[in-house]
């Protein structure tokens, strides 16, 4: 099993859903795990099936190198919604000191830019909202209604538009973001 990448077809059409949960499901996610694991350079956050090249309503999350996977069978977002917290969709705002005997301090928003396993090496900005209630399964069959809010909900809204047959660039244009390609530790912007 080895990660897809742009312009194959599979991940430009929506995926269908998983009619069985048996034994086959559950390899394929266990394979798909240690695919995830495996990603290093970028550490990759989550991996829809049809990365791998399979068309099945399927991903997976692990936000952290230490965090535990999380396991989605045919996911879909039955509402989303904003937090009760300050930093919202993909901005978050930091605050610096004017200077060091000026009380007062200065907003400057960070913009967050995404990245996939699945176009190396290229970053963009997505808004997203920071609350998602999710209805899925997990590997066993056991059916899901749960809030995720946060980065969470950011990576599960980006392996949901996988399913959709959505790439992220296709999100950051469309919300008329700058993308950018990593060459040498840097990113330079792309023009289209």
């Amino acid at each position: 099993m080895k990660i897809i990448t742009v312009p194959n077809n599979v991940l430009s059409f929506p995926t269908k859903p998983v009619v069985e949960i048996d034994n086959n499901i559950r390899k394929i996610v266990a394979d798909m795990e240690k695919v995830l694991i495996a990603q290093d350079d970028p550490p990759g956050v989550g991996l829809a099936a049809n990365q791998v090249g399979l068309g099945l309503s399927i991903f997976i999350i692990r936000p952290t190198e230490k965090a535990k996977t999380k396991v989605f069978i045919n996911p879909k977002i039955v509402k989303i919604g904003q937090s009760q917290s300050k930093s919202v969709k993909s901005v978050t705002n930091s605050t610096d000191s004017t200077d060091s005997t000026d009380s007062t301090k200065k907003k400057r928003k960070r913009v967050k830019l995404e990245g996939c396993l699945s176009i190396p090496r290229i970053w963009g900005p997505v808004k997203r909202t920071d609350r998602v209630l999710l209805n899925y399964q997990d590997q066993t069959g056991k059916k899901y209604l749960k809030w995720f809010t946060g980065f969470e909900a950011t990576i599960i809204q980006h392996e949901i538009d996988h399913l959709n047959g959505v790439v992220f660039t296709q999100r950051s244009i469309e919300q008329k973001g700058q993308i950018y390609r990593e060459e040498d530790e840097e990113l330079v912007k792309i023009e289209y």
